[in-house]
């Protein structure tokens, strides 16, 4: 059964046609963010979070909210802002006075999909808030330890042209989130479809979109990922590519064993929403830039020279020999279970 997922039962569980039914769903409102519906769709199978970052006006906001619908999560949106505090997130005890005791309120933290709006806005004594609910999946509120629900996903958005007003995110913030996407500016085409589509539906918004996806289907989808096959040659190659981002001329801190987890992680649902049971050379390097880019930490000569994190990957990638097709593949199947 090699190339094949091994699930039985309702085929909308796979990966794949989960993966496809969200495109097709969120196309239907918003044109030309294919890679990023994949990516957000790899980071809820894997168990984590999204950093959305393009200029304003490009959707960032309305992509994590028409995910969140046509997903089925439960979703706030948090807009950070200089003044707002931890507890504004995470939520406190309220002392009632009819009872004449403190009653528990919980934040906006506590949703399945947490939108958290131009994050480096937000003071770094806020953003740490994230911190615990981004990597234990928990928070701890005056002394009480309180679970998040399942699945739970932080997607935040930032503006990459502001430079007033803003905390920029510090890299323990940045290595908790899974991927970096760059929401550019879209190409004429698109933007030409874009005004056509609106011109006939001008009220046309997240609200139009439908569920297509049950939590239940995506909590399976998350098993059938989970067990995608990584030959050692894969686990090489990963172990390869992270090594070369902190042997890099130009790089003062390369990636964390974070990254490492999130090639893995990443590389078997990428995989799986291809409909493949294993993980080919091409889905860890189609991961390398929304994983490091945000991790690389350059030396002051790079930052002078005006180099990019994302020319450092491409130059790592390119000196990584990936292993052959042959050496990849799961073993075959015996003919007694067929």
């Amino acid at each position: 059964m090699s190339g094949e997922h091994p699930a039985d039962g309702d085929p909308s569980t796979t990966p794949e046609a989960a993966y496809e039914a969200l495109r097709d769903e969120i196309g239907r409102v918003l044109i030309g963010n294919e890679p990023a519906i994949e990516h957000l769709t790899i980071a809820l199978l894997t168990r984590g979070h999204v950093l959305l970052e393009g200029v304003p006006g490009v959707a960032k906001t309305t992509l994590a909210n028409l995910f969140a619908r046509v997903t089925g999560l439960d979703y706030h949106r948090i807009q950070m802002t200089p003044d707002i505090l931890p507890a504004d997130i995470t939520g406190t005890h309220i002392y009632r006075e009819n009872i004449g005791e403190f009653e528990l309120q919980r934040g906006p933290i506590f949703a399945n999909m947490v939108v958290a709006d131009e994050i480096n806005r937000a003071t770094p004594k806020t953003q740490s808030a994230l911190l615990e609910a981004m990597q234990e999946r928990r928070v701890t509120i005056e002394g009480d330890t309180l679970e998040l629900p399942t699945p739970f996903m932080v997607v935040a958005t930032q503006n990459p042209i502001e430079m007033e007003g803003v905390f920029e995110l510090p890299e323990a913030q940045r290595d908790r989130f899974q991927f970096k996407l760059s929401i550019d500016v879209p190409e004429r085409d698109v933007e030409r479809e874009l005004l056509d589509k609106f011109d006939d539906a001008p009220d046309l918004g997240p609200e139009d979109a439908e569920q297509v996806v049950e939590v239940s289907d995506l909590l399976e989808a998350r098993e059938i990922a989970s067990t995608v096959h990584v030959a050692p040659p894969i686990k090489e190659y990963v172990l390869d590519l992270v090594e070369a981002t902190r042997t890099h001329p130009d790089v003062t801190h390369g990636a964390s064993p974070r990254a490492t987890l999130a090639f893995l992680d990443g590389a078997k649902a990428r995989a799986a929403i291809r409909g493949r049971d294993y993980v080919i050379p091409d889905d860890v390097k189609g991961l390398a830039e929304p994983i490091l880019v945000h991790r690389l930490v350059l030396s002051t000569d790079a930052d002078l020279s005006d180099v990019s994190p994302n020319e450092v990957i491409s130059e790592v990638v390119g000196s990584v020999e990936p292993p052959g097709a042959d050496a990849v593949e799961p073993p075959a199947a015996s003919d007694g279970g067929e």
